[in-house]
């Protein structure tokens, strides 16, 4: 029976972990390719492109908010009554877009409805990575919370897969059926997956840690300010761990495209053929090296793929300019396939032992969400701005990899490793 509830747990945790990032890649991709035309109506093609990459931000600048909303009543009233209202508005928002009328049948309504739907799917974005990962850690056994704690890791990765592959078959149809209708297809479908993830956890019991905080009396009366005041160096120093997960990540997987292309003459096939097969590499790593990390503990298989990092910046870009495709996939595999699996596997698991479970869901959602907000929506251009202003040399943004895994070195150091331990035995 107990085995039975484990698997039903994982599904959940993934289910929601995946929609959240399909829906996340899916906006950003069709933003570039539709929005800027029948939404974001513009003499200025260029005025259109940078109106629909900004109404794609918003979710950088909203999640921050949409995580301390649902860490809030994840805290005060469960972690299950929370994943099934930020599945909602995540869902919501996204199936309504596939429906919108465009800027050609309504006008200016047509952009400030995409806008709205983009804020709600936001919100329940940045509410869905701390529930649907404490889902996992808190039902966990203690022998095996690195492998729980790395299912929900695998969302991004599945996510990212499914909106990319959803596209490509979108994309083959005549391009006037695509920007008619073909576009609207994944948005839509989505509903299934949305249904799926629903009714998988509306058949969960609510977790053993929350009803213990509960059965004891412990609940925040407001979770946000007793996380300020009593676990605020814990959020920083998840901050700071976020910062080498998400920094090269969108090296490895965003700006390389931008690179490898225009700077480098790749063909846009290869280079994207090269991110997919990392992230497959990297999909099927995640939950390998959760499993380690319940063996050898987390702190070690965390420093040991930060060091990596920090010693594989140079020797990455040294491999993309020698212009061949073998290396240019070898290195994409290398970086994001491999050395960054055992870091983002066990970043969640980390993140949820240096927390009290009265305060867990706001301490590493702030963490999260501020780190990602600061390190990883900026570091496409922080990139691209470092090879604009020294001649298209590739040392400043090596350095930039390097800083971010130093930082994430320093955070880490404060960190107690908890493997084998019971997760609320004592104040984390």
């Amino acid at each position: 029976m107990e085995n039975k509830v484990s698997k039903k747990v994982l599904v959940a945790s993934l289910v929601g972990s995946s929609i959240e990032w399909f829906d996340y890649f899916l906006y950003g991709t069709v933003a570039a390719l539709v929005f800027n035309e029948l939404f974001f109506h513009s003499k200025d093609p260029t005025v259109g492109l940078m109106l629909a990459y900004a109404s794609f931000a918003l979710a950088f600048f909203i999640r921050p908010l949409g995580g301390i909303i649902f860490s809030h009543i994840g805290d005060r009233i469960g972690r299950k009554k929370t994943l099934v209202l930020t599945l909602s508005f995540m869902g919501g928002g996204t199936v309504l877009m596939g429906f919108l009328p465009t800027y050609e049948s309504i006008g200016v309504m047509a952009p400030i409805l995409l806008i709205i739907l983009r804020l709600i799917q936001g919100l329940g974005l940045g509410g869905e990575w701390g529930g649907a990962l404490l889902l996992a850690v808190e039902y966990a056994p203690k022998d095996k919370r690195g492998l729980f704690g790395s299912i929900p890791q695998m969302g991004v990765t599945i996510g990212m897969l499914l909106g990319t592959l959803s596209l490509s078959l979108m994309t083959l149809m005549p391009e006037s059926a695509f920007m008619t209708w073909g576009w609207r297809v994944p948005f839509i479908l989505s509903a299934l997956l949305i249904i799926f993830g629903l009714w998988i956890r509306k058949g969960i019991d609510e977790t053993p840690s929350f009803k213990k905080a509960q059965e004891k009396g412990e609940i925040a009366k407001v979770p946000f300010f007793e996380t300020m005041r009593s676990h605020w160096k814990e959020v920083l120093i998840a901050v700071g761990a976020k910062v080498v997960e998400t920094a090269p990540f969108y090296i490895f997987s965003t700006f390389i495209v931008s690179y490898a292309t225009t700077n480098l003459g790749y063909s846009r096939t290869i280079t994207l053929n090269a991110v997919t097969i990392a992230t497959i590499i990297t999909t099927i790593l995640i939950p390998i090296m959760g499993n380690l990390s319940d063996k050898i503990g987390r702190k070690k298989l965390y420093v040991g793929g930060t060091v990596l990092m920090i010693l594989y910046a140079f020797p990455y870009f040294w491999m993309l300019q020698q212009e061949s495709a073998v290396l240019l996939i070898l290195a994409t595999v290398l970086g994001l396939g491999i050395i960054w699996a055992p870091i983002t596997a066990v970043l969640g698991t980390m993140f949820s032992e240096i927390f009290k479970s009265n305060v867990r869901y706001t301490g590493i959602t702030l963490g999260y969400q501020i780190g990602a907000a600061l390190a990883g929506g900026t570091a496409p251009l922080v990139a691209t701005a470092l090879l604009k202003q020294y001649n298209n040399s590739y040392v400043p943004v090596a350095l930039y990899i390097m800083l971010a895994s130093a930082i994430s070195l320093i955070a880490v150091s404060y960190v107690r490793d908890r493997k084998n331990q019971e997760l609320d035995s004592e104040a984390a």
